[in-house]
C-alpha cells in the first residue's frame, strides 16, 4: 500500500522527518510517568532499559539497510544515531569526533532529556544518565557491531551545575580484546518476532531527484532537504515504525510487572493518549494544518499511530477515517488500543487542531470508523496530554544548520 507520506511535498517531508524523530523520543514523557506512578522509580528504570534495548537494535539495522550505510565501524554507529528516535536532532544535540574506523567520541552540546529531569533531582538524573544509558547504549551499538562498547568520559549529575557539554562518551570497537560479543537481550528476541520487526516497505527510487542513500562521509548535521522525495518517504515510514517498536517493547516490559489487566491498561492507555496528543500538536504546527474537521481527519491519516500504511490500514474520506485489521492489530500495537469503546487517543489528536472537535467512532464491517465532529463547547486538555506537555520537547524549535562532512581527527 502506498505510504501516506508520499502525498506530502519534498519540502514538507524535510520538515516532517526531524519532527517525527523528536515525536518518537517524547513517547517516554508520558509512559514513564505512569510507570513511576504504578511501579515505582526503580521498576521504571528497568522498564526503560528493557524498552530501548528491545527495540533500538531492530530499527537501527532497518535504517542502515534502507539508506545503504551498513557496516561494522564507528561511522555506521554514528549515522544510525542520527536517524534514531533515541537521539532526535538538536533536542539531543549529538556532536561526533572520529579517531579512526574503530574509535571515536560523541558529546551532547544540548540534552533536552537532561533538562527535563534535572528539576526532578539527582536520583532521576542518575537513573537516566547512568542506569538507563549503560543498559541501552551498548544495545544500540550492537546493531552495528556486537564488539562495540560505549563508555562515559563524563556525564551528569553536572559538576559544576552548568557544566558543558552535558556529557561525553567514547565509542570503541574491540575496546576489551578477547571479550565475547554482547548477547541479544530477551526483549530483543521478543520484539524480533513481531510483524513490525520484519515489515517490508517500498524501496527508495534511486532515480528520484536528491540523495537516495547515506553512503560516504558522516555528516555533522543531516540536511534532510538534501534527500530525495522517495528517500524522505522511506525515512518517515521507518521512523514511525521505530515508534511502534518502542511502544511494543514498552508494553512487554509493563506486562511483565503489571498486577492484572487493569494496571497494564492504565499505564499503556496513559502513554498512548499523552503521546497521541503531544505528537498531534507538533504535527499541526509543522505541517500548517487548518482547524476544520477535514484537517483533523488528515492529521489522523498522517499521525504516527496510523502509519506506516504498510503496517496500519487506514482510509480517509473527507472528515472520516476508517481503520481495518492489519499487521499492527496482529502485534497489538497502538491502533488495537483505539475504537468505539476507547476513543480517548483519537480525541486527543483532533483536539490538537481545535478543542471544539470530537470524534464519532462506530464499528464497521471491516473494523471501525471515526468521523470528526464539532461541539459547541471546547473540551479541556486531557490530563495525559497536559503531563506530556511538561517536557521541553513540546515547545522545542529546530534551527537551520549546514551539513558538513566529518573526517578522522
Amino acid at each position: 500500500m502506498p505510504s501516506s507520506y508520499a502525498s506530502l511535498s519534498r519540502a514538507q517531508l524535510a520538515v516532517l522527518v526531524p519532527e517525527l524523530l523528536l515525536i518518537g523520543h517524547l513517547i517516554d514523557r508520558t509512559g514513564m510517568a505512569y510507570a513511576i506512578s504504578e511501579f515505582g522509580p526503580e521498576a521504571m528504570t528497568q522498564i526503560a532499559i528493557e524498552e530501548w534495548a528491545g527495540a533500538s537494535p531492530i530499527y537501527a539495522r532497518r535504517m542502515q539497510q534502507a539508506l545503504e550505510f551498513e557496516g561494522d565501524d564507528v561511522v555506521t554507529i554514528f549515522k544510525a544515531l542520527q536517524l534514531d528516535i533515541g537521539a532526535p536532532p538538536q533536542f539531543l544535540d549529538f556532536r561526533f569526533e572520529l579517531t579512526d574506523r574503530l574509535h571515536g567520541e560523541f558529546y551532547l552540546d544540548h540534552c533536552g532529556a537532561l533538562l527535563d529531569v534535572e528539576p526532578m533531582g539527582e536520583s532521576f538524573v542518575r537513573a537516566m544518565c547512568h542506569d538507563i544509558e549503560d543498559g541501552t547504549f551498548d544495545a544500540t551499538a550492537m546493531a552495528t557491531n556486537p564488539r562495540a562498547r560505549i563508555r562515559p568520559v563524563h556525564r551528569p549529575p553536572r559538576t559544576p551545575t552548568d557544566r558543558h557539554p552535558h556529557c561525553r562518551w567514547s565509542v570503541d570497537i574491540e575496546a576489551e580484546p578477547g571479550s565475547p560479543p554482547l548477547p541479544p537481550t530477551p526483549a530483543l528476541e521478543t520484539l524480533g518476532r513481531t510483524r513490525a520487526a520484519t515489515l517490508v516497505l517500498d524501496p527508495i527510487d534511486t532515480t528520484d531527484e536528491g540523495l537516495s542513500h547515506y553512503r560516504g562521509d558522516l555528516l555533522a548535521d543531516l540536511d534532510f532537504g538534501g534527500f530525495s522525495h522517495s528517500a524522505l518517504v522511506r525515512i518517515a515510514d521507518e521512523v514511525v515504525l521505530q515508534m511502534h517498536l518502542l511502544a511494543l517493547s514498552f508494553r512487554e516490559a509493563v506486562a511483565a510487572r503489571a498486577d492484572g489487566a487493569d494496571q497494564r491498561h492504565r499505564v499503556l492507555q496513559g502513554q498512548l493518549i499523552g503521546h497521541a496528543g503531544l505528537a498531534a500538536q507538533r504535527l499541526v504546527a509543522a505541517l500548517g494544518l487548518g482547524s476544520e474537521p477535514a484537517d483533523a481527519a488528515r492529521l489522523m491519516e498522517l499521525h504516527p499511530m496510523f502509519n506506516p500504511a504498510a503496517y496500519v490500514t487506514v482510509h480517509r474520506d473527507g472528515s472520516t477515517i476508517s481503520v481495518e485489521p492489519s499487521a499492527a492489530h496482529d502485534d497489538g500495537a497502538w491502533p488495537a488500543w483505539c475504537g468505539p469503546d476507547r476513543p480517548e487517543a483519537l480525541q486527543a489528536i483532533v483536539r490538537a487542531v481545535d478543542p471544539h472537535l470530537d470524534v464519532d467512532v462506530r464499528p464497521s464491517a471491516q473494523g471501525w470508523s471515526a468521523t470528526v465532529v464539532r461541539n459547541d463547547q471546547p473540551a479541556p486538555l486531557a490530563p495525559a496530554v497536559a503531563l506530556a506537555n511538561l517536557s521541553l520537547g513540546a515547545r522545542f524549535e529546530f534551527e537551520q544548520r549546514r551539513s558538513l562532512p566529518l573526517t578522522v581527527i
